[in-house]
């Protein structure tokens, strides 16, 4: 199982995701941050050398490689309308490549598992949303 075409077209839809890292000591850490997603995997980076300084890059690339992402919005507060998509993945990097920042040091994520709500954007109801878990393959696995 993976994402759905539909979970695929709002996650290419919107602009940020939070970014979860563990610390060395295990200090979680929580950032928002631009992403691309290629219908594989989610791409977290920047430019120029200061990104191996951000929390992210370090917490990444120390050896804990479990990360998780949220995407989510509020379409809506009348009627509520909460849609989103939750990631557990596995980090490596950096990757020097072009992306949605430009040429520069990306964080590469593969998902493990993820758990999707109300990605059609419709009111909550009489209960709240269901969420769709799937797991994910390994790329190549």
């Amino acid at each position: 199982m993976s994402f759905t075409a539909e979970e695929i077209e709002y996650l290419r839809s919107q602009p940020l995701a939070r970014f979860a890292t563990l610390s060395g000591d295990g200090q979680p850490d929580v950032v928002p941050v631009s992403f691309e997603f290629d219908g594989t995997y989610f791409w977290i980076g920047g430019s120029g050398r200061s990104v191996f300084r951000t929390r992210k890059f370090r917490n990444a690339t120390s050896g804990n490689n479990r990360v998780a992402l949220v995407v989510d919005d509020m379409v809506s507060f009348d009627p509520f309308i909460a849609r989103g998509i939750r990631v557990y993945g596995k980090v490596d990097g950096p990757i020097e490549r072009v992306g949605i920042v430009g040429p520069g040091a990306y964080l590469r994520i593969a998902p493990t598992i993820s758990w999707a709500w109300n990605v059609a954007g419709g009111p909550v109801g009489e209960s709240w949303y269901p969420a769709r878990r799937a797991l994910h393959k390994a790329p190549g696995g």
